[in-house]
């Protein structure tokens, strides 16, 4: 492909091709393959031009290389455009819009009004069914009121009036459907662009690869923690399988061979190889559309309420529409009240600015899983942060190895690291990093290991039991001793490290002694959030009161609670709120899972543990906890739009059938203008919030 530059400023190039007007595939594919260059921030593309603009940084030269070696016929380049995008359904919706203008106009002018009449009434009978099911169903909702209105004007033999009545409300309905499913396709899209990658299990050994290579029939291997990328046949293993984000179930389900899994869901204990059924594809974002579309749990209740109060307004237009027409004797001026409701903007409107609001978190790397959350955060009261990886930095590092009983300091980091990777935990890192580091190569020496949760591993060496983690863990559960004549050193560790300790044979080997940063724009956040609303924040950790003294004093918190257990956290929460307080849990790692599960609102923060993104409600993939101020502005304002779209809808809606009861509107610009109003509110409504700030 030939490119070639037209405006260029610092960090943003805008370029023409010769590929001439895209159609809606090859513009995405020009897209996502734009997005996935190194460097590029964002990117546009214009398919009437066949124009596009990227955002980028880094090296100018090399990055007009690789957009010249696009090819829309590419299928590496096809596999990055997700299965749905709203630009296709831009391209649909349109071309459906402007047909229905064209073939009115055509049908107007060349059909004799006879038959227009005839037609009328044929297409009157939709509706009229639509009215009666309602009544039969003993529930005034707004198709009873769309069938009298036409109704009344065929008896009226108005039929000019019923056929404007009927396109008004066609028309209407489609923008309502196409403003909806392009919230959703936008939404969906954000989050069904996630890289994942499969460990995919080989003769010569597992490798890992981008998921759109996984072919049907391929053997994957998912480790303990980790999602289920894909359906699939267990073949090896045996594994307890948490399937809420797919069943509700709330127990984990025990899987063994011949067992099927399913995408989504989330291995807590065990390894599973798994055979796919199901390659990445269509079925992955099917899900997350229906996730949207039908999971009624995940409205907020404003957008309940909305749904509540449009019903019960119907009631109210047909006593105003009885009431006008026993004031004013004119059929006409009642019609002119049916053809106004206020369900239609309420009920586009609300759900529109949530979804429209989700769509804008993914903007900023946030993914909401739903409504209810964004209201939870809005009126949150009460913040608590777990420390390691959230208010400290996820890559905490080893300051020193301090050893036992004689034994080699590099040897007992080699031990160290060789059990802890299988434990995606920032700790775990910490230590394998450094034995990386420092070129300390291992093969698997140890038997299966044993993994408790949030206190450490047990396995075996040769003869010996091996025990690493927390103090609690090898002390108290493991009963390890100190080498007597070393209880001295023991005694000296420093108390400003998370401390990780190594036990051989129940006696103690070595303690590794882990640096956790704190992250520099932690105090920062912190007070900004306490000017956004939020009245207490909290921090919880698992290390020492001395060590969570220190940091809670630098990050500017209200209270802090140190060497507590999982239990103790979502212990505190469900606390809080029987205090009657709004809580949101912030953490990363597995042992964050039940607070998070527990809280109004759940964040993860993505650089930590799988099953703790899975599990909570609201996932941030920023390298900095910036995202949490914009969670929490967008969320509020979100609040403050919903409330300001019940005024409009209210005040508009009164003040057109104030008009129509004056006789100064006929139905249908009564029909037109309540239409254009929905419509208009409707696509506020998908306007960014920050923007208008």
């Amino acid at each position: 492909m030939k490119i070639r530059v037209e405006h260029e400023i610092k960090g943003r190039i805008r370029f023409s091709t010769n590929l001439g007007r895209l159609n809606p595939e090859q513009a995405d594919c020009l897209l996502y393959y734009l997005l996935s260059l190194p460097g590029v921030k964002s990117a546009k593309v214009y398919e009437r031009s066949g124009d596009g603009v990227i955002f980028y940084q880094g090296e100018r030269r090399e990055l007009l290389k690789r957009i010249a070696g696009f090819s829309p016929e590419s299928e590496a380049v096809k596999k990055l455009v997700p299965e749905c995008t709203s630009r296709r359904l831009n391209m649909e919706y349109r071309e459906r819009l402007i047909s229905r203008f064209v073939n009115r106009a055509v049908f107007n002018t060349l059909v004799p009004a006879p038959i227009r009449a005839v037609w009328t009434c044929i297409k009157a009978v939709r509706y009229v069914a639509a009215g009666l099911h309602c009544v039969l169903r003993r529930k005034l909702e707004v198709p009873v009121l769309d069938a009298t209105a036409i109704t009344v004007s065929l008896i009226r033999r108005d039929f000019k009036t019923a056929s404007s009545v009927m396109f008004l409300l066609g028309v209407g309905e489609l923008m309502e459907e196409w403003t909806h499913k392009k919230s959703v396709a936008d939404l969906a899209g954000s989050m069904a662009l996630n890289v994942d990658k499969v460990w995919l299990k080989r003769e010569e050994g597992d490798v890992q690869i981008p998921i759109h290579q996984v072919q049907e029939g391929d053997l994957i291997r998912v480790a303990v923690g980790s999602m289920i990328p894909l359906d699939g046949i267990v073949t090896e293993g045996e594994a307890m399988v948490n399937q809420a984000s797919l069943t509700g179930e709330s127990i984990p389900v025990k899987k063994g061979p011949e067992s099927s899994v399913y995408a989504g869901t989330v291995l807590e204990e065990g390894d599973l190889v798994i055979r796919v059924k199901q390659a990445a594809g269509s079925t992955r974002y099917e899900k997350i559309i229906r996730m949207l579309e039908e999971s009624e749990k995940l409205k907020s209740s404003m957008e309940s309420r909305a749904e509540h109060l449009a019903d019960r307004l119907v009631p109210y237009s047909f006593l105003g529409t009885v009431a006008a027409y026993l004031i004013t004797r004119n059929p006409m001026k009642a019609v002119s009240i049916l053809m106004v409701d206020f369900s239609c903007a309420l009920k586009l409107s609300m759900p529109v600015a949530v979804l429209s609001a989700m769509r804008e978190c993914s903007e900023h790397q946030i993914t909401v899983k739903g409504g209810k959350f964004l209201e939870a955060l809005a009126e949150a009261d009460t913040l608590v942060f777990d420390k390691t990886g959230t208010l400290t930095k996820a890559e905490p590092k080893v300051r020193q190895v301090v050893t036992f009983g004689g034994r080699d300091r590099s040897d007992m980091l080699r031990l160290a690291a060789c059990l802890e990777e299988h434990f995606p935990h920032s700790i775990a890192n910490a230590v394998v990093r450094q034995a990386e580091l420092e070129n300390l190569k291992h093969e698997e020496m140890h038997a299966k290991v044993s993994y408790v949760i949030a206190h450490g591993i047990a396995s075996e060496v040769g003869d010996e039991e091996v025990h690493i983690g927390s103090r609690h863990f090898i002390f108290e559960d493991g009963q390890c001793t100190v080498p007597p004549q070393e209880q001295e050193k023991f005694e000296s560790l420093p108390e400003d490290c998370s401390l990780l300790y190594l036990a051989i044979g129940r006696e103690l080997a070595a303690v590794i002694c882990i640096e956790d940063p704190l992250r520099e724009e932690a105090s920062e956040v912190v007070s900004r959030l306490k000017k956004l609303g939020i009245r207490k924040v909290v921090m919880m950790t698992g290390d020492s009161e001395r060590t969570a003294r220190a940091i809670a004093r630098r990050v500017g918190v209200d209270e802090y609670h140190s060497e507590v257990l999982p239990e103790d956290k979502a212990a505190y929460v469900q606390a809080e709120q029987a205090a009657g307080r709004r809580v949101v849990m912030i953490g990363d790692g597995i042992n964050d899972s039940p607070a998070l599960s527990a809280a109004d609102a759940g964040i993860a923060i993505s650089e930590g543990a799988q099953l703790a993104r899975e599990i909570a409600d609201i996932t941030i993939s920023q390298d900095n906890l910036y995202g949490l101020v914009t969670l929490k502005e967008i969320s509020s304002l979100l609040v403050k739009r919903i409330h300001s779209n019940y005024r409009f809808v209210l005040g508009f809606n009164s003040g057109l059938l104030v008009l129509g009861l004056l006789g100064v509107l006929a139905p249908g610009t009564s029909a037109f203008l309540h239409n254009m109003s929905t419509l208009g509110i409707g696509l506020h409504s998908m306007t960014n919030l920050l923007e208008g700030k």
